[in-house]
């Protein structure tokens, strides 16, 4: 435990000088928003994987996919690389950078604005990132604290608190300075955590074979290429995270903010092999929840015999990581969900302060004003998502999956067609953004449908809507 604790401290230390170093080096809100545009390759790539993948993964997707679909949950991993990332940065890495130059944008919201010249766009985007973010947000607190709770006994509200202070005041100091040099780090340590997680979970197991046996004994489907909740589930969790990446303001800001056209090039591979590395860890460790857990032996992950699917895989690793290495894990989630939360936050603060305030309210706004109101912003945005969390809502898939469902919905049509072509007009952009949200909301709340199925039926509407409804339109 002492070990731990010092091994804490001394992380947090880092943290907070590296928070120092990033709010000396922040003299303008573009400083604070993007470290001024110019960010390296292996800062851009680090930081997009971080971001894509947080407490959200690890504590809640990875234990609930992975009980629910065995191996065949690992075909989002490799969608999530091929196309969330490999895809994004190759199609669309340079076409972002090139337009924030071409319309001098730093948001997404400004890019909506002068892409189809309606500052209903901005307004409206504006308010979907501010308000979808937060239950996002809530939810990487949310798997964060039952870490902190499974390793230290520590109540989970005093968890969230002491993230929720320390979270703030790391970001509030440094913005995107700060966040773009601690994702290296965040990175690396993501890398070697899982590789040992890994490790540890097949030796524990008896090897990948016996592993596999374990599984195909409980459930054949388990093993199968589909697992037993069947392909329209296993789908809409595929196309749900690695189609929503293409419309997600927190992960387009990267592009915003990398240095050129050979950074985007060299960024892309890297970010590849991360997201190969990272997510098909998560999602194996998180199908052999079926083979380490059960209710006599854990029975903290269960309530009535049935599993509690976030708290899943804090008691997994609690039962394949030896002791002296425990602190690694909880050092891959944190890092996971610090770098994730500092995207968040950032981006939702400026569509309240950069979009919101200086775009309607007070145009006249100073750089000094906006960067002081962004630091504020940001602080209320963390409170707001440790509220949220504290009364937990839902479980940590569901608030994701409507999170990203209503934002991909939302942005995906205006967004992807408005950087591939010149031919969709105003009416389309509008049209494919506010019905694909009406429509991931009203599949969700009154048809009964799961987040992740609402969700890309909502983002399949917001793409096919927008080059259809522009053929009859005219800007």
């Amino acid at each position: 435990m002492i070990a731990r604790i010092i091994v804490l401290s001394l992380y947090a230390i880092m943290i907070i000088a590296v928070g120092i170093f990033g709010f000396r080096k922040t003299k303008s809100f573009k400083d604070f928003f993007l470290a001024g545009g110019n960010v390296g390759a292996l800062m851009s790539a680090f930081s997009y994987g971080t971001a894509y993948f947080s407490a959200v993964l690890f504590i809640g997707f990875a234990g609930k996919v992975g009980w629910g679909f065995g191996y065949s949950g690992l075909w989002i991993a490799v969608f999530n690389a091929l196309v969330g990332v490999l895809g994004m940065w190759g199609i669309f890495g340079w076409r972002i950078k090139k337009m924030s130059i071409e319309y001098d944008v730093t948001t997404m919201s400004e890019f909506l604005e002068k892409r189809y010249d309606s500052p209903f766009l901005k307004l409206y985007a504006s308010i979907v990132i501010f308000v979808f973010l937060i239950p996002y947000s809530a939810a990487v607190f949310i798997g964060l604290s039952y870490l902190f709770t499974s390793n230290f006994g520590i109540p989970y509200w005093y968890s969230l608190i002491f993230m929720g202070l320390f979270t703030a005041i790391y970001l509030v100091m440094g913005g995107y300075k700060s966040m773009a040099m601690i994702d290296m780090i965040f990175g690396m340590i993501m890398s070697v955590s899982v590789i040992v997680l890994y490790f540890s979970t097949v030796s524990v197991g008896g090897g990948l074979g016996a592993i596999t046996i374990s599984l195909a004994e409980i459930d054949s489907q388990l093993t199968q290429a589909v697992g037993p909740p069947g392909l329209w589930a296993l789908f809409s969790l595929i196309f749900l995270t690695s189609i929503a990446p293409f419309a997600m303001p927190q992960l387009i800001q990267k592009f915003y903010a990398i240095k050129d056209k050979q950074a985007v090039q060299q960024g892309m591979v890297a970010s590849t092999i991360f997201a190969i590395l990272i997510g098909g860890v998560a999602y194996f460790t998180g199908a052999t929840t079926r083979i380490f857990l059960n209710p006599t032996s854990t029975p903290a992950a269960f309530s009535d015999g049935k599993p509690i699917f976030d708290a899943l895989m804090p008691e997994l690793l609690t039962k394949v990581i030896p002791e002296s290495l425990s602190i690694l894990m909880l050092l891959l989630v944190m890092s996971a969900s610090m770098s994730t939360l500092a995207a968040l936050v950032l981006v939702s603060s400026s569509s309240l302060v950069k979009d919101f305030y200086a775009g309607f309210i007070n145009k006249n706004v100073s750089d000094e004003q906006l960067t002081l109101l962004m630091r504020f912003a940001s602080g209320l945005f963390v409170f707001l998502s440790v509220i949220i969390a504290y009364f937990k809502p839902q479980t940590i898939v569901t608030i994701l999956g409507i999170s990203w469902g209503a934002i991909g919905a939302s942005f995906l049509g205006p967004f992807v067609w408005g950087l591939l072509s010149k031919k969709v007009t105003k009416w389309g952009a509008i049209s494919s953004s506010v019905i694909g949200l009406i429509v991931t909301l009203g599949l969700y709340y009154f048809a009964d449908h799961s987040s992740p199925s609402a969700g890309t039926i909502g983002m399949m509407v917001s793409l096919a809507l927008n080059p259809i409804v522009s053929v009859f339109t005219h800007d």
